[in-house]
């Protein structure tokens, strides 16, 4: 009887899809390590009191942290807006320059998320009276391969140079803030939404998954060889 030939081809494709699994398992880890960080961070910040933006380094290593500021004239500022996605529903932020009493740099605010079915905006003009705001600072984002190009004044990724450029600002902070309380309170269209009411951690049970298909692959290619060689 001749001898049964080793299946390298199926070797080569299996050893190639375990890499891919096992791959995919240590990523997943390390977004899970990243995630308990974030939510680590969010909750410390967030027990933290409001404190007036003054007193709060506005740097990227501050995000999270709460700040309150008086803004002249945002209810009826300018805005882009900016594509998001709220408890499962798209709509838009509206995001303004706010330029705080006390001679700070202006500063980006995201006033809150209008859904879709809101077709209305908030009116746009030139106004002193002045918005009281508690919100959170938050870092700028950078666009990936696949975010789509920005379109006149609707952005898709939170990038701070590029918002405060069409907003007219040459400087600004590496954080914006997102506001917790209503610039425009007598529209309830507007709703402030600092961050997300649920941010899920599943990194691990998809970290298992991964490693568990890696697993699976194993046995099945044993059983298969094993079946061969003595077939």
């Amino acid at each position: 009887m001749a001898a049964r030939r080793f299946p390298i081809g199926l070797t080569i494709a299996t050893a190639i899809s375990l890499v891919i699994l096992i791959g995919l398992g240590g990523w997943q880890l390390k977004r899970l390590a990243w995630k308990t960080d974030l939510l680590a961070s969010i909750a410390a910040a967030q027990s933290t009191p409001v404190k007036p933006i003054g007193q709060v380094p506005l740097t990227p290593a501050y995000q999270f942290r709460r700040v309150s500021l008086d803004c002249p004239g945002l209810a009826t500022a300018p805005f882009i807006e900016l594509y998001a996605i709220r408890d499962g529903k798209a709509g838009h932020r509206l995001v303004s320059l706010c330029r705080p009493l006390g001679g700070r740099m202006p500063i980006m605010v995201d006033r809150g998320f209008v859904a879709d079915t809101v077709s209305a905006r908030p009116p746009v003009a030139a106004s002193t009276e002045v918005v009281r705001l508690t919100g959170v600072l938050r870092e700028g984002e950078t666009a990936g391969a696949f975010t789509p190009p920005t379109l006149k004044n609707l952005f898709y990724v939170r990038d701070l140079d590029q918002m405060a450029f069409a907003l007219g600002a040459r400087r600004h902070p590496d954080v914006m803030i997102l506001a917790e309380t209503s610039s425009n309170p007598d529209w309830p269209a507007l709703i402030p939404a600092p961050l997300p009411t649920d941010i899920a951690n599943r990194h691990l049970e998809y970290a298992l998954t991964w490693f568990g298909l890696a697993g699976a692959l194993v046995a099945v290619y044993a059983a298969l060889v094993r079946r061969r060689m003595k077939g």
